[in-house]
């Protein structure tokens, strides 16, 4: 019996042993989904704290229930491990490790490639090896398909090999790893059917490309197209606010438009894992075709320049008090990088808090959800508690993260400058309440007036 043959029946009856290799933000998610579907699920990652995090039936992924990780390990489907070993026991594997960018913007695929070593030191044969990390087109093809061929091994005969991009959005309780399509690229049919045959005991929807390329390139289209659209409404709101216009009421009146139109938000900036890598990747592969991405470049530098754009205006607002952002008490509020998350993977938050910093700021944090972080120096920053009292002391608070747990409006009544970059304080009204994308100006301009007179 061929070894596709004994996959595909294992895969059919669920008796077949799957191990995920990474347990962050993707990779738990999609062990949990496994377990719930019936399979024996071997976790493996490197970090000896998660996995006895795990082994304690503890979550420390904010979209895990612990209650879903306990229900997995009493029924004997879950396995948190460090130990690679346990690949020579495995059918399958979905490698979702990190892919971060290198110092110089290239793509560091140092951890994919570690974990190809170890597959190849331990499971050789009859295993389909799923590549679900975040990379360029291209990747499964060289850096796993590649590796196995000069083994002497045959893919789609004595191994198999598919790449499906994750589509984990933290904090979304409307979608999550099951009821979301998922891509799945083969690089043979059987590649492709097999892959197909597992994924789809997980999700609710499969959809099957022609190749692992077209599969990465899927993944890297997605957030590129946002990356550029958010490069493009931040450049929107600097015009705005140059020609004193809010752009946040421009925005409002162009989603009226109900065909022709996507409204997109500025920000101070764009987080996460995806966003500010993934266009990267494309655009220095697309170099080794002599092919140079404008559209790429230029939506990054836009998006890189936004924290420095919300401390130019946050030196504005307190130059109208008479103050510098040297030696002023600032606050910043959220730290994660988009609402009601604790995540903090390249928080626009991040950067402007070392910003403050060089510039000579007495600058805190608030955030239920971020309870800390380390910066540049190697220190622990901690968020400052709740109290009200308190933040009346600092000279201005800049919103970063529109969580929905805050009180926007008893924030507002501390009566202190408030740089808005998320356009949260939308509703509530007061001179001392500046928007990003909006000339601030004019407001204590207006109230020299009214003490004038």
């Amino acid at each position: 019996m061929s070894y596709f043959t004994k996959l595909k029946q294992k895969m059919e009856s669920k008796t077949v042993k799957v191990g995920v290799i990474g347990l962050g933000y993707v990779g738990l998610p999609l062990a949990m989904e496994m377990a719930k579907s019936g399979f024996s699920v071997y976790g493996i990652d490197l970090d000896q704290r998660k996995v006895e995090t795990l082994l304690a039936g503890r979550s420390y992924i904010q979209d895990v229930p612990c209650d879903v990780i306990q229900s997995s390990l009493s029924a004997q489907r879950f396995f948190p491990t460090t130990d690679y070993r346990v690949l020579k026991e495995l059918d399958a594997v979905s490698i979702c490790v990190p892919t971060p960018l290198s110092e110089n913007q290239d793509p560091d695929t140092s951890f994919i490639k570690g974990v190809v070593r170890e597959i190849i030191k331990y499971k050789k044969k009859n295993l389909l090896i799923t590549l679900e990390s975040t990379t360029y087109p291209g990747t499964t093809e060289e850096l796993i398909q590649w590796e196995f061929e000069k083994l002497g091994l045959t893919v789609g005969k004595d191994f198999f090999l598919c790449f499906s991009p994750e589509r984990v959005d933290p904090g979304n309780y409307s979608f999550n790893t099951h009821n979301t399509p998922k891509v799945i690229g083969g690089t043979t049919p059987k590649c492709l059917e097999l892959g197909a045959l597992l994924y789809g005991n997980l999700v609710t929807n499969v959809v099957t490309v022609s190749s692992p390329k077209v599969a990465e390139m899927s993944k890297l289209l997605e957030n590129t197209f946002r990356s550029v659209n958010i490069a493009f409404i931040n450049e929107m709101a600097m015009m705005c606010d140059k020609m004193g216009i809010d752009v946040w009421e421009v925005i409002k009146a162009a989603s009226t438009k109900p065909f022709g139109y996507m409204p997109f938000y500025p920000g101070p900036g764009i987080g996460g894992h995806c966003i500010p890598l993934d266009p990267m990747y494309l655009s220095w592969k697309a170099k080794g075709f002599r092919f140079h991405s404008k559209f790429i470049e230029l939506a990054q530098s836009i998006n890189d320049n936004m924290p420095d754009y919300v401390i130019n205006k946050t030196a504005q607002v307190l130059n109208l008090y008479a103050k510098s952002i040297k030696n002023s008490r600032i606050l910043i509020l959220g730290m994660a990088y988009k609402p009601d998350i604790d995540d903090l993977r390249e928080s626009p938050g991040l950067h402007i808090y070392e910003l403050f910093q060089e510039n000579g700021a007495r600058v805190d944090y608030y955030d239920p959800y971020a309870q800390s972080f380390i910066d540049k120096r190697g220190n622990t920053v901690r968020s400052i508690p709740h109290d009200l009292e308190q933040m009346k002391n600092y000279d201005c608070m800049v919103l970063v993260t529109n969580h929905k747990s805050f009180d926007y409006q008893k924030f507002a009544d501390l009566g202190i400058a408030i740089i808005d970059t998320r356009n949260a304080f939308d509703s509530i009204t007061g001179q001392h309440i500046y928007k990003l994308g909006n000339p601030a100006k004019m407001h204590v301009e207006e109230e020299r007036v009214v003490l004038l007179a």
